[in-house]
């Protein structure tokens, strides 16, 4: 593989202090890209920067809750300051839950959207006020296998789905520009959050997993957050350079 394939980017990656964002991050600073990452925490948001930086990378780390418009903008506003650009975003932060539809009340319901969609709208809105006057920019949306195949919490299957169809509404709008808005949906990947989930954790604990085995093919090995960062490679690099506004799912098969 070529190395250093975004030298000179400049990447903002949302929910990175550990699991996947912090792997995607990870790989994009070994592959050139100056990274801002973003957490509600500030210990693991500092020890995923300072890993970067030992290796040569170049990072800075943000506490934001994407929830929030004027954090939002603190982010973008911090990219441009240390780095005086942005060419890639990645809505990663995202709440999973497994609470069924009569355990939903409206606060939580009010969260889950917040988060998983509500943030990706405010991260696109922002980074559009950069990449819509240089024409160009990526914007990767981190979606899941939930969004066609909704067998985990009812706000959050239904958090994706829509996700999956903002992605595309984004690409629609942008299709006569040289901005790329893609989505990658991971399935069952081998993060904290996923081994909570298979152990009943997450919220809503483990009674909708019994209604979603019978939809589920899993003979073969889980994911690793590699295999979501690398999509994520794909899609921010030239390889992707025309790929517009697709649902990239990888997921070893088990979702077809």
């Amino acid at each position: 593989m070529e190395k250093e394939m975004l030298k000179n980017k400049v990447a903002i990656i949302t929910g990175a202090s550990y699991g996947m964002g912090q792997t995607m991050a990870e790989l994009f600073a070994e592959e050139g890209a100056s990274v801002v990452l973003t957490a509600r925490g500030r210990e693991k948001l500092d020890d995923v920067v300072e890993g970067i930086r030992a290796k040569g990378g170049k990072a800075v780390g943000v506490v934001a809750d994407v929830c929030s418009t004027e954090d939002t903008q603190k982010v973008f506003a911090t990219a441009l300051r240390e780095f005086g650009d942005v060419d890639i975003l990645i809505n990663n932060a995202g709440i999973g839950e497994q609470k069924m539809i009569d355990e939903t009340d409206d606060d939580w319901m009010r969260m889950v959207m917040d988060t998983n969609l509500g943030g990706p709208m405010r991260y696109i809105r922002e980074a559009l006020k950069i990449f819509l006057p240089k024409d160009d920019g990526v914007i990767i949306n981190i979606s899941s296998v939930n969004g066609e195949r909704p067998f985990c919490g009812a706000t959050y299957t239904s958090t994706k789905g829509a996700l999956n169809t903002l992605t595309k509404n984004v690409a629609m709008r942008l299709i006569d520009t040289n901005i790329r808005c893609n989505a990658v949906a991971p399935g069952a990947t081998v993060t904290p959050a996923h081994i909570a989930n298979k152990a009943g954790e997450q919220q809503g604990g483990a009674k909708m997993l019994g209604y979603s085995g019978h939809f589920v093919y899993f003979p073969g090995p889980e994911c690793d957050p590699m295999d979501q960062a690398y999509a994520c490679l794909y899609l921010a690099s030239k390889m992707g350079r025309h790929v517009k506004g697709q649902i990239i799912q990888v997921c070893n098969g088990a979702f077809l």
